[in-house]
């Protein structure tokens, strides 16, 4: 994540968790911020059940300044499903008396990261897909790809999961994602059963955002699985992976 961040033109500063808790205030001098896939913890009661627990309970006023004044966010596998505990996404509804306001304490969790519908651990790179949707990280990725002729090839992402099957609180939650555009990245096949085929979604404003696959590990193409059998028109375009990190620079520098 730090050399996506570093490729894109920022100077990511890799901190540790207890760091931050800490020294809260840290947080207000960075203008981007990047949740880590991995196992926190050991993922020993569930995975990334203490690690979010730390952040609602240690860092919620610093996060949620930090949402406030705009600053984009990914978070990664583990990273996702950390912030969907700690309420970061959704986020704040659009259309209620409230909306794009962050509350002062932790929101329920409305949606989860559960375990794949066959029980087991998935590796391997799958198609998605980028609806139409408020994500800043995303933005450009659909149209980039189809314009070359080759988006099948090159609309894939790595996965590494035993809990990834996106599930939501109530039957009302995933078409409201839907119709506020929060939709980000969707599964091209039924990869681990999750609602909606849905990888990955933003918070309202398009600048939070969280997905299972990891668009880290795909910043150059030749860690796409048959690279050596892709076109020279698709090579010299930057990757998904790249563009998603290139994006959410700009956006962080155009609001300097």
């Amino acid at each position: 994540m730090c050399a996506g961040f570093a490729q894109a033109g920022a100077q990511p500063e890799l901190i540790h968790l207890d760091a931050l808790i800490a020294a809260p205030q840290t947080i207000e001098q960075y203008e981007l911020i990047g949740f880590p896939g991995g196992f926190s913890y050991g993922d020993d009661i569930a995975s990334g059940r203490i690690f979010a627990v730390r952040l609602k309970n240690r860092l919620w006023p610093a996060l949620r300044a930090a949402a406030a004044r705009g600053v984009p966010m990914i978070a990664v596998c583990n990273g996702f499903q950390v912030i969907v505990q700690a309420g970061l996404l959704p986020g704040p509804h659009t259309g209620d008396a409230t909306a794009g306001q962050w509350p002062a304490t932790p929101p329920a969790q409305e949606v989860s990261l559960q375990h794949n519908s066959g029980g087991r651990f998935i590796g391997a790179w799958v198609p998605v897909a980028y609806p139409k949707s408020a994500c800043l990280w995303t933005a450009g990725l659909a149209d980039a790809y189809a314009a070359t002729g080759l988006a099948a090839d090159a609309m894939l992402l790595p996965i590494a999961h035993g809990e990834g099957r996106f599930v939501t609180g109530d039957a009302s939650i995933l078409p409201r994602l839907q119709d506020a555009g929060q939709i980000a990245v969707t599964y091209g096949t039924d990869v681990n059963g999750s609602e909606g085929a849905v990888a990955g979604i933003c918070d309202a404003t398009g600048r939070i955002f969280g997905l299972m696959p990891h668009p880290e590990r795909f910043l150059q193409w030749n860690r796409h699985p048959y690279w050596t059998r892709l076109p020279q028109s698709l090579r010299a375009l930057p990757t998904p992976g790249m563009m998603m990190f290139r994006n959410a620079v700009a956006a962080a520098v155009s609001v300097r």
